[in-house]
C-alpha cells in the first residue's frame, strides 16, 4: 500500500492544514505523557521547513460530546508543543468559524495555529459536509498524520480530504508501511500473538491472520474460550460461551492449513479478580474450580518463546494476562522481552500491548510500535480505513 506523503506535494507558501493525534492522557490539567506529540514532531518540522509555509494542527481531545468541555481544551497540549518546537503556537479560538478563519489568514510563515478540539462540534464525527468545508477553508494543502483516529470517517479524517489536496505525514506513512508488510507479504515464519480479554473483539484479526502466520498464539481472557471448547476445566476463568461456534472454527481452519495454534498449558490463577489477590501457579492445562486464571505460566512462555525465536515477522497485539496487576504482570513482560529480542521484523500494535512495552521501558527495541489501537486492529483485519483512502491515490475533490 503506497501513499502520497508531505513529501510529493509542494509545501512553499501554502497554509497547511495537518490532522494530528494529540488525544493525550491529562491529570488536572497537565499532560502526563507527550508522545503522541513528539510523534508528530517529525512531520510537523518538515512542514515548517518549506520556505513561507504556514501550520495550522487539528486534533481532538477526549469525548466531549459535541459541545465545548473545558477540561478537554488543547490548550495545555499548545503549550507543550511550543516547548518542543522552541516556537510560539497560537491556540485558536475554536476548530471552525469566521474568526478562526482570520486567525488562519493572518499567520505568517514559519507560524503554528492550534486549533481547539475538533470534537467540540457535533459534526466533526458527524462527518458533516458543511462542517469539512469550514475545516478545509483554514488550509491549502490537508496532511493526515493521527493514524491512531484513521479507522474513524470524521469531518478532519476524512471530509475535509474531499475538498483539499491531501497527502500522509511520515507516522501516517510509517505505520501504513510496518503494517502493510505484515497484511500483505510478510516473510516467513510468521508468528502472531494475539491476546487480549475477549474473542469478541478480536475475531477479526484472527480470522485474517490464520491464513496467513505459520503459527498462531493465543493469551489472555480470551485463551479460555478456546481452552472451554477443548474440553479443559477453566474455572471461574472468562468464557464466551456465545463465541464456542467460531472458536471452533477457527481452530478447524487452523487444522486443515497445517497451522501451529498455541494456547496456554500452565496458568497463574487467583480466588478473584483482583490486585491484591494471591498468585497461585497451575503447572497444567486444568484449573481448579474456584479460580481465575490472570497470567500465563512458565511453559507457555517458553512455547510462544520457542515460536518467536525462529520469527522473520512478528506481530503482538494483546497482552497475556492482567498485567496491570504486578503479581499477574510476570507473563507479558516475558513476552515483551522476547519479542524485544526477536530477529525478525517486529510489530507490536493495540492499545494494552502497545502500553505493555511502554511499561516495561522496551518500546525501542520493537521495530514498530503502532500508534494506533483500534486502527492498527481494523487495518490488521484487512479493513479500509476511510482516514487512510483519500491518501493513496489522485481523488476527485469538490468544490
Amino acid at each position: 500500500m503506497v501513499v502520497k506523503t508531505v513529501k510529493d506535494i509542494d509545501l512553499e507558501n501554502k497554509r497547511v492544514l495537518v490532522r494530528v493525534d494529540f488525544n493525550v492522557p491529562l491529570a488536572n490539567g497537565a499532560i502526563t505523557d507527550d508522545t503522541r506529540i513528539r510523534k508528530a514532531l517529525p512531520t510537523i518540522e518538515y512542514v515548517l521547513s518549506q520556505e513561507g509555509a504556514r501550520l495550522v494542527v487539528m486534533s481532538h481531545l477526549g469525548r466531549p460530546k459535541g459541545k465545548p468541555d473545558p477540561a478537554l481544551s488543547l490548550a495545555p497540549v499548545a503549550r507543550r508543543l511550543g516547548e518542543l518546537l522552541g516556537v510560539e503556537v497560537r491556540m485558536a479560538s475554536d476548530s471552525v468559524g469566521a474568526e478562526v478563519e482570520r486567525e488562519a489568514a493572518d499567520l505568517p510563515a514559519g507560524a503554528v495555529l492550534l486549533l481547539e478540539n475538533t470534537r467540540f462540534h457535533p459534526g466533526e464525527k458527524a462527518n458533516d459536509d458543511e462542517h469539512a468545508r469550514k475545516l478545509a477553508a483554514l488550509g491549502d494543502v490537508y496532511v493526515n498524520d493521527a493514524f491512531g483516529a484513521a479507522h474513524r470517517a470524521h469531518a478532519s479524517t476524512e471530509g475535509v480530504a474531499r475538498y483539499l489536496p491531501a497527502v500522509a505525514g511520515f507516522l501516517m506513512q510509517r505505520e501504513i508501511e510496518f503494517l502493510s508488510r505484515v497484511v500483505k507479504d510478510p516473510a516467513s515464519p510468521f508468528v502472531a500473538i494475539i491476546g487480549g480479554a475477549k474473542v469478541s473483539s478480536k475475531i477479526g484479526v484472527l480470522e485474517s491472520l490464520l491464513p496467513k502466520c505459520d503459527t498462531l498464539a493465543i493469551g489472555g481472557g480470551m485463551a479460555y474460550t478456546f481452552l472451554s471448547i477443548q474440553g479443559a476445566s477453566i474455572g471461574d476463568s472468562l468464557v464466551e460461551e456465545e463465541y464456542f461456534e467460531t472458536a471452533r472454527k477457527l481452530l478447524d481452519t487452523a487444522r486443515k492449513l497445517g497451522k501451529e495454534i498455541i494456547l496456554p498449558v500452565d496458568h497463574v490463577v487467583a480466588s478473584s479478580f483482583d490486585e491484591n489477590a494471591k498468585p497461585e501457579p497451575i503447572d497444567r492445562v486444568d484449573i481448579p474450580d474456584g479460580k481465575v486464571a490472570l497470567d500465563i505460566g512458565p511453559k507457555t512462555v517458553r512455547l510462544v518463546g520457542a515460536a518467536i525465536e525462529s520469527a522473520k515477522t512478528l506481530v503482538w497485539n494483546g497482552p497475556m494476562g492482567v498485567f496491570e496487576f504486578e503479581a499477574f504482570a510476570a507473563g507479558t513482560l516475558e513476552i515483551a522481552r522476547l519479542v524485544a529480542g526477536c530477529p525478525g521484523v517486529t510489530v507490536v500494535g493495540g492499545g494494552d500491548s502497545v502500553a505493555a512495552v511502554n511499561k516495561f521501558g522496551l518500546a525501542d527495541k520493537i521495530d514498530h510500535v503502532s500508534t494506533g489501537g483500534g486502527a492498527s486492529l481494523e487495518f490488521l483485519e484487512g479493513k479500509d480505513l476511510p482516514g487512510i483512502r483519500p491518501l493513496l491515490s489522485t481523488n476527485g475533490r469538490r468544490s
